[in-house]
């Protein structure tokens, strides 16, 4: 009756259940790990750059800066990178209307807002399809198990308890597997997606910032960070 011996004796149905809900838990906590990693980086990032964006340093100075050579762009940096890099490029263009730059400044900064946006959700909706359907994926084996141990009880000359608990219990074995893979998904899920958010609005609302202060400047009206 240990909980080793009810999952081997258990049906192939069954353990076919429970190794399915083993492997989503197991990959939901490789998930939530990297995710873990990935947003607290961005947070990170967010936070330094913000800082040295509205200490008063130069654009072009902080553009040399955020692209050092061997440095990776990430999160905020690169809606920052991709707005300066349009702007000079469309800058440069010889009788380029101020409005024109503008409108490809914006259209290459919600691109990269846009990118930035998937990799903060990516892996996500996987998080949510195992916290929502790996209870109901337990239950059925647990249907299944019952199912099957009533069929076998109808097989002996005498009913008792002794002979349908083992089967009962090793079906509630795969209710309870899906419920320890549903509870830390739904979680966390819930958290990234609020991180995520978060991220997201704060990169809008420095996208329209820079896009402010990127006007002023064409239109011969330099100020703020700049």
């Amino acid at each position: 009756m240990s909980i080793w011996g009810l999952i081997a004796s258990a049906s192939l149905v069954v353990q076919l259940v429970m190794l399915l809900l083993v492997s989503a838990s197991v990959f939901s906590w490789v998930i939530i790990f990297q995710r873990v990693r990935v947003l607290r980086g961005a947070a990170k990032v967010r936070r330094t750059f913000e800082d040295l964006f509205w200490s008063g340093m130069d654009l072009s100075q902080l553009y040399r800066q955020v692209t050092a050579e061997g440095r990776s762009v990430e999160g905020i940096e690169n809606i920052f990178t991709s707005g300066i890099k349009e702007f000079t490029r469309l800058r440069q263009s010889a009788n380029m209307d101020p409005d024109a730059v503008m409108e490809g400044v914006q259209r290459a900064m919600r691109v990269a807002l846009a990118r930035e946006e998937e990799k903060l959700d990516k892996h996500l909706p996987f998080l949510a399809t195992v916290g929502s359907t790996s209870p109901y994926v337990g239950l059925f084996g647990t249907v299944w198990g019952i199912m099957h141990s009533f069929i076998g009880l109808a097989e002996v000359q005498q009913a008792t308890l002794a002979a349908v608990a083992p089967g009962i219990a090793e079906a509630l074995i795969a209710t309870a597997i899906g419920l320890l893979a549903a509870i830390p998904a739904v979680i966390s899920y819930n958290r990234f997606s609020t991180t995520a958010d978060a991220l997201a609005i704060n990169y809008e609302t420095f996208s329209d910032e820079f896009s402010s202060i990127l006007h002023r400047k064409v239109h011969g009206r330099d100020g703020g960070a700049a």
